[in-house]
């Protein structure tokens, strides 16, 4: 049985004066994908990121999360998603439950808030460090409980920017396996990464370049697409190539 669409995007364009950064650009996501949307520098992925994230309206098309419209329900957009940046956004200051404990009232979640900590101090496997400082703490525990801080109010649709930047690759293994088992639960999951290694972690996924959708399906049918026996590496540097 196919999974219903959850995020859909229909000729989004945005422009900023005369720089066109996404131009027409068309998928769908399916409930519990993880779907990467890759490209260089310059190529339109953190400005469509930002549209889908309710953060800037489209100049022109269309664009639904969850449900909800980008350009006229923002506030709805951001209720409905988790976002974890790749600087991670915790307070260095303050310990991992006290983090925890800040973004879950931020979120508003009242008397289930305790019970939402206790899932992820466990789901993220970072029970041993809920009582330490944040500043101190490893790349990879301060990934998982950025994970945790962007999952406690149980979002259906999770955004990654570049989640694993500065990671120990045991690390990384560690936060893939968590992020399969939050897709195999229905989450779906929107990752943007500049480790082509990565994307064979994604079910599907588009590459964008100088604003445009130039190619999008499983790591196969992309690779498949450029022809050539190129690998994803290959077609990311290839695009970045054509960008300069």
């Amino acid at each position: 049985m196919t999974e219903p669409t959850v995020v859909e995007v229909r000729s989004l364009s945005k422009y900023f004066g005369e720089v066109k950064a996404v131009q027409e650009v068309t998928f769908d996501i399916r409930r519990g994908e993880i779907f990467g949307i890759l490209g260089p520098n310059g190529s339109g992925k953190t400005t469509t990121i930002r549209v889908l994230c309710g953060l800037m309206a489209p100049t022109s098309g269309q664009a639904t999360v969850a449900g909800f419209d980008t350009g006229r329900e923002p506030e709805k957009v951001k209720a409905h998603i988790g976002y974890m940046s790749q600087a991670f956004g915790l307070y260095r200051d303050l310990t991992a439950e006290e983090n925890l404990r800040f973004y879950g009232g931020l979120y508003g979640l009242g008397a289930h808030l305790d019970e939402r900590i206790s899932w992820a101090l466990e789901r993220m496997m970072i029970g041993e460090i809920k009582d330490r400082l944040v500043a101190p703490l490893s790349g990879g525990q301060k990934q998982r409980l950025a994970l945790g801080c962007s999952m406690l109010h149980h979002p259906p649709v999770l955004f990654l920017d570049e989640p694993t930047a500065g990671v120990d690759p045991g690390a990384r293994r560690t936060f893939w396996k968590i992020i399969r088992s939050l897709s195999a639960e229905g989450t779906t999951i929107i990752v943007t990464t500049h480790y082509m290694d990565e994307a064979e972690h994604f079910d599907r996924l588009a590459f964008l370049s100088r604003g445009r959708l130039t190619a999008l399906g499983t790591p196969e049918e992309v690779r498949t697409s450029f022809g050539k026996n190129l690998t994803l590496e290959d077609i990311f540097v290839q695009l970045q190539e054509q960008g300069t």
